[in-house]
């Protein structure tokens, strides 16, 4: 996975997560494994429903906040667990985040429950929303109001989770935006700066406002706003990384590094 990420490191930046997908406490050796990943080239470690999946909350977060100790890596916890199940989790990752870069992922208890929001904007943990099909969708504004970290993600791209994932960020807000029903410019706005700006900080990415000094590193697309671009989803016209275009009216014009 390294090597391919190298070989194309000049037109995407790419993070590996070493994520337990079938369990960590319950699959025996997957801990050692996820550590080996780590000093082999992984960025991220990954946590899954610590209670639904593993039935141990503190045994599985004494793992993730071990192995984040040791090797300095930031955390992305998915929890699907709804209700008091849920919010007690976030509860417990939210207090041990102290020093540790935590996101939760999909953190579906949260899509109602507000009585949270201002615990997780004084621990720093970040949030991720996909808003696909049926599941419970993150609310932007209250979240946002409260200075929590909120981000979108693609989550699957045309594997066995979705067939409708293709890794375009601006057709994520939109979907974001149908979710949440938004309808005001700055609504639609905001589900877009979710996308962009949210995206780029929770992956410590530089933030791009196209201002003097920026990194050159941009989607051009043909829309009047940001709210029209949420809501048309127009094909990108250009797509340029590093100062360079790397892609036009949806081709891909560089294949090697210069």
């Amino acid at each position: 996975m390294r090597e391919a990420a190298e070989a194309r490191r000049h037109l995407l930046d790419v993070q590996i997560v070493a994520f337990p997908q079938l369990g960590l406490l319950t699959r025996p050796g997957t801990a050692e494994l996820m550590e080996r990943s780590l000093g082999e080239g992984a960025d991220v470690i990954g946590g899954l429903d610590p209670l639904g999946i593993d039935g141990d909350l503190h045994g599985h977060l004494d793992v993730l906040f071990g192995l984040a100790e040791r090797t300095g890596a930031p955390l992305d916890i998915h929890l699907h667990d709804g209700g008091e199940q849920g919010l007690a989790q976030v509860r417990e990752i939210a207090r041990r985040a102290t020093g540790t870069r935590v996101t939760i992922s999909h953190a579906f208890c949260l899509a109602e429950a507000r009585e949270l929001d201002d615990l997780l904007a004084e621990s720093n943990v970040a949030l991720t929303t996909c808003a696909l099909g049926a599941d419970p969708v993150l609310p932007v504004g209250p979240l946002t109001a409260a200075g929590v970290l909120l981000a979108a993600g693609s989550d699957g791209v045309r594997d066995p989770w979705t067939p409708f994932g293709d890794g375009d960020m601006i057709a994520r807000a939109h979907l974001l935006a149908y979710r949440t029903d938004a309808r005001t410019d700055e609504e639609l706005a905001a589900c877009y700066a979710v996308a962009a700006h949210g995206g780029a900080a929770l992956l410590g990415l530089e933030r791009v406002d196209l201002k003097a000094g920026d990194p050159a590193d941009f989607v051009l697309v043909p829309a009047a706003s940001l709210a029209e671009a949420v809501v048309d989803r127009p094909a990108p016209l250009l797509v340029v990384r590093g100062g360079a275009v790397i892609a036009r009216e949806g081709r891909l014009l560089e294949r090697s590094p210069r």
